[in-house]
C-alpha cells in the first residue's frame, strides 16, 4: 500500500472554474486570427451519423461553446453510406479548419477506417493517433485539471480504469509518454479491487456504472471520474455515489468536473488547426 500522509484536505477538482479562465483567452485569441484572415471565423465541422440523446448533448456543447469563443461550427448529419464523399469535400475545404466524427457511428465496423479518413491536420479530436497532428483533447483536460489543482504525478502510483480509445486509453498513453507509471485497467481486470487500493492517483474512464466501491479508494487519493452521458443525457460515474461524501480524498464532482474542460481542449486544437 502506498505511503500517504496522515491528514487530507478534500479538494472538489472543478473543471469548470479552470474552464473559465480558458475560455475567455481562447475568445481574445479566435478575435485576433477573425481579424488576420479578413473576418473568416475559425469553423469546426462535426459529422455525426447517429441521433440520440446522449450524442446530442455533447454537439449542442460544443455547438454553444463555440458560440462564445466566436468559431463557427458546423454539424452534418449524414447517413455512413456518405460519410466518405462528405470528409473528402471537407479535407478540401479551405474554410474549414477542423473536423471532428462524432463516435458512435451507425455502422461501427467502420469506425477505423472512417476516422483515418480524415486529415491528420483538421482532426482535432485525436482520434486516430497514428496520424492526427493532436493530442486526444479529453487526455488534455484531464492532465489540465490536474496541474491547475498542482496535483504531483512524478512517482505516483497511477491507475487508470478504462481503456477506450475516446479517454482512458489516449490518456494512459500521454501519461506514458511523459514517463510516468501507469497501470492499466478495465472492468474485466480479474483483480481490479486491488489495483484501485494501490492508487495514488485515480482515472476512471469504463463508462460502466459505479463499478469502483467507496472503500476501495484509500484516504488521500486524487480521483478524475471522467463520467460519460447516459442514453437519456444524464452524466453516470464510474466510482460510488458514497465516495463523494467523503472528505478525506479528492474527486472530481459529478457535473463539472473533466467535461467542462474537454470541450475547452478540444477547442484549444481547433484554434492549433487554423494556424497549420
Amino acid at each position: 500500500m502506498p505511503q500517504r500522509i496522515k491528514k487530507y484536505k478534500k479538494k472538489s477538482l472543478n473543471g469548470s472554474e479552470l474552464a473559465n479562465f480558458i475560455k475567455q483567452r481562447q475568445l481574445r485569441q479566435s478575435r485576433s486570427t477573425f481579424g488576420q484572415r479578413d473576418g473568416v471565423r475559425p469553423k469546426l465541422a462535426i459529422v455525426k451519423t447517429v441521433d440520440d440523446p446522449a450524442i446530442e448533448t455533447y454537439v449542442a456543447l460544443k455547438k454553444r461553446y463555440g458560440e462564445d469563443i466566436e468559431v463557427d461550427v458546423d454539424i452534418h448529419n449524414v447517413e455512413i453510406s456518405k460519410i466518405h464523399e462528405l470528409l473528402h469535400e471537407l479535407n478540401s475545404d479551405i474554410f474549414v479548419d477542423a473536423i471532428i466524427v462524432q463516435l458512435p457511428l451507425s455502422d461501427a465496423e467502420k469506425t477505423e477506417e472512417v476516422l483515418s479518413l480524415v486529415d491528420p491536420s483538421k482532426d482535432v479530436d485525436g482520434l486516430n493517433p497514428e496520424r492526427s497532428e493532436f493530442d486526444s483533447a479529453t487526455a488534455s483536460a484531464i492532465l489540465w485539471l490536474l496541474a491547475g489543482y498542482n496535483v504531483e504525478l512524478r512517482g505516483k502510483r497511477i491507475v487508470v480504469v478504462g481503456q477506450g480509445r475516446l479517454v482512458g486509453g489516449p490518456v494512459a498513453a500521454v501519461l506514458e509518454s511523459s514517463g510516468l507509471s501507469v497501470t492499466r485497467c478495465d472492468k474485466s481486470t480479474n483483480n481490479l479491487q486491488q489495483e484501485v487500493e494501490q492508487a495514488e492517483i485515480l482515472i476512471t474512464a469504463a463508462g460502466a456504472g459505479e463499478i469502483i466501491a467507496s472503500d476501495w479508494i484509500q484516504p488521500g487519493t486524487v480521483v478524475v471520474d471522467a463520467g460519460v452521458a447516459g442514453e437519456q443525457g444524464e452524466v453516470e460515474s464510474d466510482v460510488e455515489a458514497t465516495a463523494r461524501e467523503r472528505d478525506d480524498i479528492s474527486i472530481t464532482p459529478l457535473k463539472g468536473g473533466v467535461g467542462p474542460l474537454t470541450v475547452c481542449a478540444l477547442f484549444e486544437n481547433v484554434l492549433k488547426a487554423v494556424n497549420n
